[in-house]
Formats: structure tokens, sequence, C-alpha cells
């Protein structure tokens, strides 16, 4: 067995263990996903002092809880369409937090050019799952694009833990908004497709 495999399977059966003891405790799903909110928020803070080491640790649980909503609302029978919503409203509310923090904290040491990047990965990141969201509207999906929500925490995280912000915040800038790019062509060609099949052929004139 690999070290990577091991380290998987080691992080699943803790994982396993915490949504079993959440369930056991009979905690509403939605709960532990404000909760995630509310501690992302703490980091967001944390970021706004410039306590980056200490905000990527946050951020870490954080994620555990993320994790382990969807999972505790499957192991108690409690899944809901509205529990999937209030899921995802609450994810846009945690990584504006994360970004508001952080912009808080560029403005305080008088870094313009950052407070406007960190403006950029803000819509960025809005938009990636906008476009997702609208698209969806009207095709059945649209997740085609690399920089979706885990990969902007991962990134966040390590920036946070390694001090390497200023450059991660270059990588979301520039990958959020072309996954944007990717998602709006993507649309357009099966919007386009969808349009030749609606359009059907003139009927003869009878002479």
């Amino acid at each position: 067995m690999t070290y990577t495999r091991a380290i998987g399977k080691s992080c699943k059966w803790v994982l396993d263990r915490i949504v079993r003891s959440l369930a056991l405790a009979r905690i509403n799903p939605n709960v532990l996903t404000f909760i995630g909110l509310v501690i992302n928020v703490v980091a967001a803070a944390l970021f706004g002092y410039g306590r980056f080491f200490a905000a990527g640790l946050v951020i870490i649980l954080a994620g555990i809880f993320d994790m382990v909503d969807g999972r505790v609302a499957r192991a108690t029978n409690t899944v809901s369409h509205f529990g999937g919503f209030f899921d995802s409203v609450l994810d846009r509310y945690s990584d504006l937090a994360l970004y508001f923090g952080l912009l808080v904290y560029y403005a305080r040491i008088n870094r313009e050019f950052y407070v406007v990047l960190t403006a950029v990965v803000m819509t960025g990141s809005v938009m990636v799952s906008y476009a997702r969201a609208r698209a969806e509207n009207t095709i059945p999906s649209c997740k085609v694009g690399f920089m979706e929500r885990p990969e902007r925490i991962v990134l966040v995280i390590i920036g946070a833990l390694f001090h390497r912000m200023a450059a991660v915040l270059w990588v979301i800038a520039v990958l959020s908004n072309i996954t944007v790019i990717h998602r709006i062509r993507y649309t357009y060609q099966q919007t386009r497709e969808l349009d030749r099949r609606d359009v059907k052929p003139p009927e003869p004139v009878n002479s």
C-alpha cells in the first residue's frame, strides 16, 4: 500500500466516524452547514488581521463541516431539496467572506493593487457558480472547467499555510475567469444544438 493510499484510507476512516457520531446525535445537516459558514467567517477575520497560517488551519476545520453535512443528511435520511439549496447559498457566503477578509488585509497595509486583484477573484468565483446555475436552466449540465470551489479552497489553504497568497490570488483570478469563458462557450455550443432541433423544416407549398 502506498503512503498516499494509506493517508486516504485513514482520512476516510476518521470522516466516517465523525459522520456516524453526528448522525447518532441527530444534528440537522443544515445546522452543520451553518456552522461551516461561521467557522469560515472566523477564518476571514484572521485574514483581515494578517494571521494567514491560523486562517488556513481554520479553513481546514470548516472544510470538515462542508464534507460531512451531505453525508450526515444521507445517513439520517434527511436529504432535501432545500438542504442542497441552503448548502449552495452558504458556500457562496463562505467564499466571499474569505476573500473579503483578504481584501480588508490588503486595504489595511495599503496594497491597492491586491485589493483590486482580490475583487477580481471574488467576481470570478461568484461567476463560476452563477454561469453553471444559469446554464443549467437551459441545458442539462454545465460542469466544464477546472476552477470550481474545491480547487479554489485548496489553493487558498495552500496560500495561507505557506504564505504564498499573492501567487494563489493570481492563479484563481486567471483560472476562474477562464472557467467562466469555457462555460459560456460550452453553453453556446449546447444551445445552438438545441436551437437546431427546435427549428422545423418548412412545409411544402402545394401548387
